[in-house]
């Protein structure tokens, strides 16, 4: 997952250690790094997810050496700095800062949100550990806010919170599956990282055979969970996010010809059977038909 987090959603690091946002931040941080951090404490909750470097960090005096994967929670009051051992090396995190207010506003929704953090008080225990496959359906949950903060799509302001709920949400289950071990989700856990890969690269190729080859199973497996999960083939997932992407494109003023070749149809009939059966009607007509209810929504406003 990390070849997904592009330069252009990286942050250039600061030493400041407040926040900017009464609510939450979030950083990627990825870079050589020559200076020495202090120790320091925060008045707001840190979760630091680490994917690279050679880094250990003291928390309130003890040293916990840190491998790609683990989640690092520091809580309000904390004396922590992160201890960087090999400055040669890249040094790659995420940071989540999140404010007391909102995390109490959070947890009136639910006392679920706030398993880590009352486990970590009561237990002194900062550090959870994370296989690749569990951790990269975390990254991908991490970059699903990142994106949808610097992007500018319609409803931002009310997908951001499902995003920040989404992703506490995953952490809490996470941690609560370690510390009360049952039966293993990797069934679940690589069909949200074969989603969340489908969505990312729907321009490319997406045969059952690359999708075996990319997460090392089996077709017959990712076969199973995709019908147990959606009730549909992958084959039909794929089509019916493909047929989306083109809908969108064209309502955006992408050419038919384009849209179509741009999300992976090798060929207009396939495309245009697809659409029809999809909307009820050709891409032409159905983009026309549209914009026409569109302009009239606008003149209404």
């Amino acid at each position: 997952m990390q070849r997904f987090m592009t330069k252009k959603f990286q942050t250039k690091f600061s030493t400041r250690q407040h926040m900017l946002s009464k609510d939450f931040e979030i950083y990627y941080y990825n870079g050589h790094y020559k200076y020495s951090l202090e120790n320091h404490t925060h008045n707001y909750y840190e979760l630091y997810f680490f994917l690279e470097g050679d880094v250990s960090i003291e928390i309130d005096g003890k040293i916990y050496p840190l491998r790609h994967g683990d989640i690092v929670l520091i809580l309000p009051g904390k004396m922590h700095h992160a201890v960087i051992h090999n400055k040669d090396k890249p040094y790659c995190r995420f940071v989540f800062w999140i404010s007391l207010e909102y995390y109490s506003h959070i947890l009136e929704y639910s006392q679920s949100y706030g398993y880590i953090m009352q486990y970590a008080i009561e237990t002194g225990n900062y550090i959870f550990h994370n296989d690749r496959l569990a951790f990269n359906t975390i990254q991908a949950k991490v970059f699903q806010l990142i994106e949808e903060i610097h992007m500018d799509r319609f409803g931002k302001e009310a997908r951001l919170p499902l995003c920040v709920n989404e992703l506490l949400l995953h952490i809490n289950r996470i941690v609560y599956s370690q510390v009360n071990p049952g039966k293993p989700e990797y069934g679940q856990d690589l069909y949200e990282n074969i989603m969340y890969y489908i969505d990312r690269n729907l321009e490319g190729e997406l045969t059952l055979d690359h999708l075996a080859k990319e997460f090392f199973v089996s077709k017959h497996y990712i076969t199973h969970i995709f019908k147990k999960n959606t009730g549909i083939s992958v084959h039909q997932y794929i089509t019916k996010k493909r047929i989306a992407a083109c809908r969108e494109a064209m309502l955006h003023h992408c050419k038919i010809t384009e849209a179509y070749l741009l999300y992976g149809f090798n060929d207009y009939s396939s495309f245009y059977r697809a659409f029809k059966k999809e909307y009820g009607m050709p891409p032409k007509e159905y983009v026309e038909l549209e914009r026409v209810e569109m302009e009239k929504l606008r003149q209404l406003t």
